[in-house]
Parts: structure tokens; sequence; C-alpha cells
């Protein structure tokens, strides 16, 4: 598989996140539209449910495609095992694209170590989770930490944590409402936080457009999240805040024209203006 994890391009990865509703079918159509549209990776989720769902909500009853069964039962229902993965890491090999997945707790890291990701990711729910950032950081892979929900005393910690580990980090700047607002983006903040902490950051979009995220990379961003589904109207947590392939498509070809479009911001006349100036410029 081609490197692109070396490109100066501005990375693209598709969340896929638990957007497959637990059907390993559903996922390979979503790799092959985050492929198709030339997307860097696609980015999965990995839980231990009886870690991650809170006591509380275990026996909460839920209404969903399997029935009215309990929020735990729902929780392992959508979660893909190593039979799954395995399937997912030949599929995107086949496919030439990148894949991770974000654990959401000690047991799904290490159970994801076996397949040698090219980097992790830290959800912005995890972000605050010290004992969690520091195994994270221990493996010192390129990782993308999220920091919604985050003020500036959160981050100061999660840079302490990846500099004390000397493990590539890019911050990635979100707003952790689903969909999000526009007037909730606050994008400057992607140039906030990078010169805050001298770091590249990057932007996790949950709006319902493209739009935002073309701003944010022409902010500086330099890795794109998007959460990407089949049908924005599927059952499921993030499917509103999703793309779908039209608007994923449209996504990808704005951002691979922004670093072309910004340039090198060094003034220069270039062979056709100085042709359009021998024509317009009738006192020469």
């Amino acid at each position: 598989m081609e490197n692109k994890m070396s490109s100066k391009s501005i990375f693209i990865i598709a969340e896929i996140g638990i957007n497959h509703n637990g059907d390993i079918e559903l996922a390979k159509k979503l790799i092959d539209i985050a492929a198709q549209a030339g997307c860097d990776a696609v980015k999965f989720q990995k839980r231990t449910p009886e870690i991650c769902v809170p006591e509380k909500m275990k026996t909460i009853m839920r209404d969903t495609p399997w029935g009215l069964i309990t929020y735990l039962d729902y929780k392992k229902k959508i979660e893909f095992n190593e039979n799954e993965y395995d399937l997912i890491e030949s599929y995107c090999k086949q496919k030439n694209i990148a894949w991770s997945a974000s654990a959401w707790d000690i047991e799904s890291l290490r159970f994801l170590d076996k397949y040698n990701l090219p980097f992790n990711k830290v959800a912005s729910a995890l972000a605050t989770h010290i004992e969690f950032l520091k195994e994270v950081a221990k493996r010192k892979i390129l990782t993308y930490v999220s920091v919604g929900m985050c003020g500036y005393e959160d981050i100061d910690a999660i840079v302490e944590i990846f500099r004390s580990y000397s493990c590539p980090l890019v911050l990635m700047y979100t707003v952790s409402t689903y969909p999000a607002q526009d007037k909730d983006l606050n994008l400057k903040m992607i140039q906030t936080i990078s010169n805050k902490y001298n770091l590249p950051v990057g932007y996790s979009g949950h709006e319902s457009s493209v739009s935002p995220s073309v701003v944010a990379a022409s902010l500086g961003a330099v890795a794109i999240e998007r959460h990407i589904t089949l049908d924005r109207s599927m059952w499921g947590t993030d499917h509103s805040a999703s793309l779908e392939s039209s608007g994923l498509n449209q996504l990808v070809g704005a951002i691979r024209k922004v670093p072309i479009v910004l340039g090198d911001g060094v003034k220069k006349i270039i062979e056709g203006e100085l042709e359009a100036a021998k024509k317009m410029r009738y006192w020469n």
C-alpha cells in the first residue's frame, strides 16, 4: 500500500465509527465509498461494552432493529470482534486505503495492537482519561486526539503526557454536538490551539454540511475527519451528523484543492499576467 501518511497534503479520515450497525457487509460498502472518494483512511471504533457502558445505562431498554433490548446488549450487537477486523484489514489492503480504530478502553487498545495500525485516535470522550492517554502514548504511534468538551487545562495535560512519552501528536479541534451547528464551530480555534501548543492541529467535524471542513483546511488543519454513512436517515446514533457518498466526494475534491489555491504566499507575476499586461496596459 502506498504510504499516504508521508504526504504533505491534508490527511482525510472517513470515520465509519459505528455506522456499520454491526454489519460487516455494510462496513465494506462504507470502505468502498471512502476509497472511491479518495480518502486516505477509514476509521472504526472499538469498545468493550462491559467496560464502556456506564452502570446506570446498562439496563435501560432501547428500541433497536433487533427489538427492544437493553442498552448493553445493543452495544454488543454493533461491536466488531477479531473476525470482522481481520476482514476489514484484508479488505482495506485490497482497496488500497489505510484503516484504524479508536479504542474506548485499555482492553480494546490492547486488542488493536495486533494490527500494527498506522495511527491511533483518541475520541473527545476519552481525552480526560489520564490512565488511558498514557497507555496510548506509550505506543509512540502517531496519535490524533480530539479535544471536544475540553478546556485548556485538559489540553495541557494531553500535550504533557504525549510529550513525556515522545509520542507524535496531532490535536483534533472539534465541537462535540451531533450534528454541530455552524454558529458554534469557532474554527479560528484551529490556529489558536496550534499557536498555543506549537503542534499540528486537525479538524473532526460533526456538522451536516461540507463547507466548514473546507474552511478548516484553509485555516491550516493538517487532517480532516468526517463521519460517513450510506444514508443519513438510517437507524443509529451518528448517521445524521455524517456525509453520504455525494457529500464525501464533494468534500475530498474541495480539500485537495486547498493547498493548490493557497500557494506559497510569495508574490510573483506569472507568465499569463505578463501577456495580459501587454494587451491591457496601453501606455507602455
